[in-house]
């Protein structure tokens, strides 16, 4: 049946959390940059974020699995709140000195405690992606996906803006205050949207609370779907890498306020193509979109930090970030259709874990890099002499070759892609008859 009404609804509230979150992240990030200049504060943050996104994946899958999606929702938000109000109260007492001394106790618990409900925020988005199935015919599925990466586009884009003229104009002590104030809204908001699911769905027994062995076989069962969750898994390896310096280098460039507004109208790149997809679909091949997208994306990091210019990161910057949702909505679309629903909360957060666990060893491995080796590397003649010619000068040099080199192995892996036969094999497999339909006209069995 088609809920789609009921889905806004969720929409809505998801823009209010995803503000909710950025907004923090963001001016934790620009605050620890700015009172630091470490690229390594930075790359610890991302690092951080990212691994535990990765090890929570599974049991975040499994409880989607395993609750009603709603419940999952609110318990989420409830916990997020009060790790926001917690971090205020944190601040508040420990001296900020302490806090600014990175890798020490004070600093790790300020950022443990903003990590904590911002990682289980991220639950919500699993449940999110499982409602897309609950609440959207098949047909209409790519598009409503691309229409949840608008709804993210635009949070990013008030949150990079205003985290920005937070942090610059009013100091990191209000931003908390923000975000804690704004998660209370987004809970009061949930309770009132409604997400018809009268049945939790198992297909064969109720899953175990940490059902890892279970989201395994899930994957595996699929034809090709081992291998798309590799190719994403060594795309995000290499993808970290530009979590890691982007703001570096963009504050490099520009002061922290004029860096966030930036990011806000840039983050309009995602907005115009995930519109793009709410409006066209994918077409009937959402897995060649996905690839040929990536294509695009590695030629695009190879040029944007070629030479050091406001004006030509900002171009890159915009049609890079208007193809990720194509990506996104790509992956989403596919594992929606060969996934059965009752084992979907365990695939998505399978792929979450897989996926995302790269990326925090690429964001810990390049700051140091950078920080100790590359950018000392090319601020001496004999770097000039070697790279300037590709690079041009100035002071993030650095952070440019970095972009260059993943950019590179990038573009190799992807059109190396095109060549296996999981994307054959998963290509024919999305053709065929909806998994999901069948497992929904299955006998459900409610969790007790």
């Amino acid at each position: 049946m088609d809920h789609t009404k009921s889905f806004y609804g969720l929409l809505v509230n998801t823009l209010i959390a995803n503000v909710t979150t950025s907004f923090l992240w963001f001016a934790l990030t620009f605050w620890m940059y700015l009172e630091t200049r470490s690229v390594l504060a930075t790359a610890l943050l991302g690092g951080s974020y990212m691994l535990l996104i990765a090890v929570m994946g599974v049991p975040f899958g499994t409880w989607v699995d395993r609750w009603r999606k709603k419940k999952v929702m609110v318990v989420a938000t409830v916990v997020t709140a009060c790790s926001f109000i917690l971090a205020l109260v944190y601040f508040l007492v420990v001296p900020t000195s302490a806090i600014l001394t990175v890798g020490s106790a004070a600093f790790w618990g300020f950022v443990l405690i903003i990590l904590f409900g911002a990682v289980v925020e991220s639950a919500r988005g699993i449940a999110l992606s499982t409602c897309v199935t609950l609440l959207i015919p098949t047909e209409k599925r790519a598009n409503i996906n691309g229409l949840v990466g608008m709804v993210g586009g635009f949070g990013f884009a008030i949150t990079s803006v205003f985290s920005g003229l937070a942090v610059g104009q009013l100091g990191m002590t209000w931003a908390v205050v923000i975000a804690a104030s704004l998660t209370v809204v987004s809970l009061l908001h949930l309770l009132t949207v409604s997400i018809p699911e009268a049945e939790i769905l198992h297909s064969e027994d109720v899953p175990k609370a940490v059902d890892f062995a279970g989201a395994f076989r899930a994957v595996v069962e699929v034809p090709g779907l081992m291998g798309l969750v590799i190719f994403s898994t060594i795309n995000n390896l290499l993808g970290g890498v530009f979590m890691a310096l982007m703001d570096a280098y963009g504050l490099n460039l520009v002061s922290v306020e004029v860096w966030g507004i930036l990011w806000g109208v840039l983050s309009f790149g995602f907005i115009l193509g995930a519109g793009w997809v709410a409006k066209m679909g994918l077409g009937a091949k959402p897995l060649r979109a996905l690839l040929g997208a990536n294509v695009l994306m590695w030629l695009i990091g190879f040029g944007f930090t070629l030479r050091e210019n406001i004006w030509l990161l900002s171009v890159g910057v915009l049609l890079y970030m208007a193809l990720i949702p194509v990506v996104e909505a790509a992956e989403q679309t596919v594992l929606q259709k060969v996934v059965p629903f009752a084992k979907q909360g365990r695939v998505f957060g399978f792929a979450q874990t897989i996926e995302v666990a790269a990326a925090p060893l690429s964001t810990f491995l390049i700051g140091p890099i950078a920080e100790f080796w590359l950018i000392p590397y090319m601020n001496t003649d004999a770097g000039r002499d070697r790279f300037g010619w590709l690079l041009g000068d100035g002071q993030a040099r650095g952070i440019a070759l970095v972009f260059v080199i993943a950019s590179l192995f990038g573009l190799v892996l992807t059109l190396g892609a095109f060549l296996t036969r999981s994307y054959r094999v998963l290509s024919t497999r999305y053709t065929e008859p909806d998994a999901t339909e069948a497992s929904l006209e299955r006998r459900q069995n409610p969790v007790r």
